[in-house]
């Protein structure tokens, strides 16, 4: 797990430097997931980006979005060049439409630019500069540009695409699909998260479905799949420890579960993924506070 590291994490949890400036973690080869949102601008180099398993082949220039939780690495890549943005929730407190919006761009390893290439690429260029020179006010300049950036890349995903307007129903998927997407989270139950977000669980279900088209119970059967894929794929962990920490007390009830939901065993699914090139190691993340 890689944790955010930053020069002024009370003052600012947010961080944006080219590859080299924050680290050679930024190109890390080996499967990992962060505690915190990370937006790479790719201009340059060959390779392919791995998110949750599913490989893309590097066409610059493009934007990889990985969000709390996912599985990512950087497959074969050789000169990357370009601009690493990390940030925490706390920095879009009050912005629960980009949340949304973030775990809809996470959803794919790549994202083709196309005609917004360019004022995407200025953008990385002034929230650097920003970043950097610590101006007065830089801070609202950063989220105002944050914001922007999402849209711009919203409609590169989607040609007109806006982001959905922020009501009760988007908040409380947004909040309910960052909570099962936490470490240990798919271990809670619908009521639990319910009572946990101030609702009951009949609310939580109709808001949830209304806004994703998914039941709470679905999501997080989904999240669980997810989970479980990404453990049996980058981790040496046995069958009953990953059913552990993918929710399931009975590993024969987690064996026959994810059946359902692939069409194979833990054990062949294990067997299909190449899952040799893991590192075990807990690593951080850090940008220097001076700078590049």
């Amino acid at each position: 797990m890689h944790r955010l590291q930053v020069p002024l994490p009370q003052l600012l949890p947010f961080a944006i430097g080219s590859f080299d400036a924050i680290g050679p973690l930024s190109r890390a080869g080996f499967p990992h997931r962060h505690s915190f949102h990370e937006i790479v601008h790719v201009t340059g180099g060959r390779g392919a980006h791995v998110l949750d398993l599913v490989h893309r082949t590097l066409a610059p220039p493009q934007l990889c979005v990985i969000t709390p939780g996912q599985v990512h690495y950087w497959a074969d890549a050789e000169e990357l060049t370009g601009r690493v943005l990390l940030f925490n929730e706390d920095f879009l407190l009050g912005s629960p439409q980009d949340l949304a919006a973030l775990r809809a761009l996470a959803t794919r390893p790549a994202l083709a630019l196309g005609e917004q290439a360019d004022a995407i690429g200025a953008l990385f260029a002034d929230m650097e500069h920003e970043f950097l020179a610590r101006a007065p006010g830089y801070q609202g300049v950063l989220r105002a540009s944050l914001h922007i950036l999402i849209v711009r890349a919203l409609r590169a995903r989607v040609p007109d695409d806006r982001p959905a307007v922020a009501g009760r129903s988007t908040e409380l998927a947004a909040a309910f699909t960052r909570l099962i997407a936490e470490p240990g989270g798919v271990r809670h139950s619908v009521a639990s998260i319910a009572r946990r977000l101030g609702v009951s669980p009949g609310h939580l279900q109709t808001l949830v479905k209304r806004a994703t088209g998914r039941t709470p119970g679905g999501l997080i059967r989904r999240q669980q799949t997810l989970e479980a894929k990404r453990l049996l794929a980058c981790t040496d962990l046995t069958i009953r420890q990953v059913a552990k920490d993918a929710g399931f007390a009975d590993p024969a009830y987690f064996c026959r579960f994810f059946r359902r939901e692939t069409g194979m065993t833990p054990g062949e699914f294990r067997a299909r993924v190449d899952g040799k090139h893991h590192d075990p190691r807990i690593m951080s993340i850090a940008v220097a506070p001076d700078g590049p």
